[in-house]
């Protein structure tokens, strides 16, 4: 079921005069973890938004398996973006519903228009939900309102929720920019344990570099909408950095030699 190479064929997109992606060419296994790195604007953001068709490219491809994703239209494009499913920085969860009702938001795309206006969901639909949040270790939370959750255990709700789409793609833009290390190892556990158990790609923006190094099996840098760096974790020395953030950047990145990881347990 989720089986599939993407493929980036010279993708591009501009802005105006502004290139914010230019003419990437990515080849992506089916099942890899792969993080993507950079200075805020290096096009970390818009690349995700490409893969899942949330903006258009202005020229290049973007394909899955056998199938041109960039030509996609009506119900193969929703179905496309149900199967690519995108975790936000900000969680985007109803804060005033319970935890098992925003999972189950994940299942609307496989509803009729007045079955997902209703908010109708089958006993299996409710039984799926609970083992996505038994994966999350959130089982306790079910009927918790989500907007009293902290914010590890919204972005968790926010994976389960992605997982009820049943997706053969699963993209994370920044997902522990906002939260604790604590909580971020939490996060990035539960990203990596269901890239290895489900087989699922996951294609991740990250901000710091020593969690792009302890958990992706490949990374890409990125540098003004270009990929300047495509390589497993272990190649992604200090010189390298270097070379692609610049002097002037390292100051934001300071954990590639500084920082110290924060490990719980789960």
């Amino acid at each position: 079921m989720y089986q599939g190479r993407l493929q980036l064929r010279a993708l591009t997109r501009r802005f105006g005069a502004a290139t914010a992606v230019d003419a990437v060419g990515l080849d992506i296994p089916a099942g890899q973890f792969v993080g993507v790195i950079g200075r805020s604007g290096a096009g970390k953001s818009t690349l995700l938004r490409l893969i899942n068709r949330l903006i258009e490219p202005t020229e290049g491809q973007v394909l899955f398996g056998e199938t041109d994703i960039t030509a996609l239209k009506g119900k193969a494009l929703r179905d496309w973006r149900r199967a690519c499913a995108m975790i936000f920085q900000q969680f985007n969860l109803v804060d005033r519903l319970d935890v098992l009702t925003n999972v189950l938001v994940g299942r609307l795309a496989d509803r009729g228009f007045f079955p997902s206006m209703a908010m109708q969901f089958s006993d299996n639909d409710r039984a799926d939900a609970i083992a996505a949040l038994d994966r999350l270790d959130l089982v306790g939370q079910t009927l918790q309102r989500a907007g009293t959750l902290s914010g590890g255990q919204q972005q968790r709700v926010a994976i389960a929720r992605a997982l009820m789409q049943r997706p053969r793609l699963m993209l994370a833009d920044e997902p522990i920019a906002s939260l604790d290390p604590g909580n971020a190892t939490k996060v990035m556990e539960a990203l990596r344990q269901i890239n290895e158990d489900d087989g699922l790609t996951v294609i991740v923006n990250l901000h710091t570099l020593d969690t792009a190094r302890e958990y992706c099996d490949r990374i890409v840098a990125m540098r003004e909408g270009r990929v300047m760096f495509d390589g497993a974790a272990q190649h992604l020395t200090d010189k390298v950095v270097r070379d692609i953030y610049g002097s002037d950047g390292l100051d934001d990145f300071s954990e590639v030699v500084t920082s110290t990881k924060v490990k719980i347990s789960a």
